[in-house]
């Protein structure tokens, strides 16, 4: 198959929400339909013994809460879909940030009772700054909500993008019956099944009796008065003002009993972008050249905690990969010969022999990369977009047990590298210093540090408001202002300077007594 032909059927986007609106339970369900896998696990459930696919590891399915990205892809009429579904917590905001840089469109996942929340509202913000075309699919409507066209205007208003309804839900709540596709003019009754695809009515025309046989005289009234309503407030579907990120198409529907779904994949497959330019410092790459390029986004460290093995998640550009061939590492200007390069159904990985734009590779990485890093046929590109934020929470981070420091410093090295967290090291006393989003985040480090590495670690507060970046052209004024800050000065992994400020006066003075010097609140700078 050509370059093109392969390019124009792939689709890679991610599946992102505030905790709880039932993120990873639609992921499942897609999954379930691209027949990836044949019975849907639960994100929580005390009868459903299989635990959802995205959610691998072992603090996910504990706490039924996602805390990495999960990388899944398969086959569905003719498409190569592409899934990544994010964290929805914000302690791990940082995690499905940097996924946003890598997806062509979104999928927003709301609760129809809960309406916009405030997680929902910053991922929007990020979509937005980068014109992602996003599609809307509010959840849960086999439980009470509020009225379609209130939360309609809430997402208008919340979100600040313009909606445009593809389905629309026959009541909510137990007297829920359906959907009625608008935009294949299909009925889609409801019945609660957890693990079966309940088959579509095709109803042509809305004066078809057959509506008031499935639905009831008087839904079947009130679903014709709704409809007309709609048609005279909102203006027909646009796909290219969807494409442009500024109109997103709402479907309705219940993830959990695989309500809704599919008109959302079909409708999805059909609109949603193909694999998109990507901006690099030096020039805009277009997935259409022939030289391959990517750059990877996410570190997984034990993935598979049998084999210690590290993982670096590589988004394809441009041009095709092929396994075996040589590769430029633009930050090392070194080369590698690529010879097990995987994909990926969240922790079960097949080795490939050739990805496309669009395809997310997994590369084995023994230390070689960073979250940032660039792949090409020898063309010097850096690709933007994946900055670390500076912390809000500090902890020194302690060995608990002597005996197993080797085992710690691997594991600290390993975590941080994936971003989980970030590392500075103090210059003034050598001391590690653990920097997170949230408390969550220390949670799991210390959770993964025993379970995955056999070391034993304790957190010890520290006073501590921001850390910040610093660079300036005078490099003598650079000096002075390390030494009279010494006490407050550390490294961060990279080896880059890093004034750690225990209040905001004090940053806000540092910041006035040295006016040359540049402070950065993201790595990116």
């Amino acid at each position: 198959m050509s370059l093109k032909k392969e390019i124009e059927r792939r689709k890679t986007f991610a599946i992102v929400s505030h905790p709880d609106a039932g993120k990873t339970t639609l992921t499942e369900k897609l999954l379930l339909f691209g027949g990836a896998i044949h019975v849907a696990g639960a994100v929580k459930s005390n009868k459903i013994k299989k635990t959802a696919t995205s959610d691998f590891m072992e603090i996910e399915r504990q706490r039924g809460i996602s805390v990495a990205t999960s990388v899944m892809g398969f086959e569905y009429n003719g498409y190569k879909v592409n899934i990544l579904d994010t964290p929805g917590h914000q302690d791990f905001q940082e995690d499905t940030f940097r996924t946003l840089t890598a997806v062509d469109s979104v999928i927003i996942v709301i609760d129809a009772a809960k309406g916009v929340e405030p997680q929902t509202e910053k991922l929007m913000a990020v979509c937005r700054m980068r014109n992602t075309p996003v599609i809307v699919f509010v959840n849960k409507m086999d439980r009470p909500s509020e009225d379609t066209f209130m939360l309609l205007e809430e997402i208008e208003k919340q979100l600040q993008i313009k909606t445009r309804p593809l389905s629309w839900p026959i009541n909510s709540g137990p007297d829920f019956k359906g959907v009625y596709n608008i935009h294949k003019s299909s009925l889609q009754l409801f019945q609660p099944a957890v693990q079966e695809i309940a088959k579509g009515i095709k109803i042509n025309n809305l004066n078809d009796p057959q509506l008031e046989q499935h639905v009831g005289k008087n839904d079947a009234d009130t679903l014709r008065e709704e409809l007309e309503l709609l048609e005279g407030v909102y203006p027909p579907f646009d796909v290219k003002d969807y494409l442009d990120g500024e109109l997103a198409p709402v479907f309705f529907g219940s993830a959990l009993y695989n309500f809704g779904v599919q008109e959302l994949l079909d409708s999805f497959l059909e609109i949603a972008p193909t694999p998109r330019p990507k901006a690099a410092i030096e020039r805009v790459v277009d997935p259409y050249e022939e030289t391959f390029s990517g750059f990877v986004f996410k570190i997984h460290a034990n993935i598979d905690p049998n084999h210690r093995s590290r993982i670096a998640f590589v988004k394809v550009c441009s041009g095709k990969f092929e396994r075996n061939k040589v590769y430029t590492h633009t930050r090392l200007n070194k080369t590698f010969r690529i010879s097990s390069p995987t994909a990926f159904m969240a922790s079960k990985k097949e080795t490939i022999e050739e990805a496309w734009p669009g395809d997310i590779v997994g590369i084995p990485d023994t230390g070689n990369f960073v979250i940032g890093d660039t792949l090409s046929e020898g063309e010097k590109l850096h690709f933007q977009g994946m900055p670390s934020f500076s912390p809000e929470m500090f902890r020194y981070i302690e060995n608990a047990d002597p005996m197993r420091t080797k085992q710690l410093e691997k594991g600290i090295d390993q975590l941080m590298d994936e971003g989980v967290a970030q590392l500075f090291t103090s210059q003034f006393n050598g001391r590690k210093i653990i920097g997170c989003v949230g408390q969550l985040q220390f949670e799991v480090i210390e959770y993964r540090l025993e379970h995955e590495y056999g070391a034993k670690c304790r957190f010890e507060s520290i006073q501590m408001h921001k850390a910040c970046w610093i660079e300036c052209d005078d490099q003598k004024l650079l000096h002075e202002f390390k030494l009279r800050k010494a006490q407050r000065m550390a490294k961060d992994k990279q080896g880059r300077d890093v004034f750690m400020a225990d209040s905001a006066f004090i940053l806000q003075m540092a910041q006035q007594d040295f006016e040359k010097i540049r402070f950065h609140f993201t790595s990116e700078f």
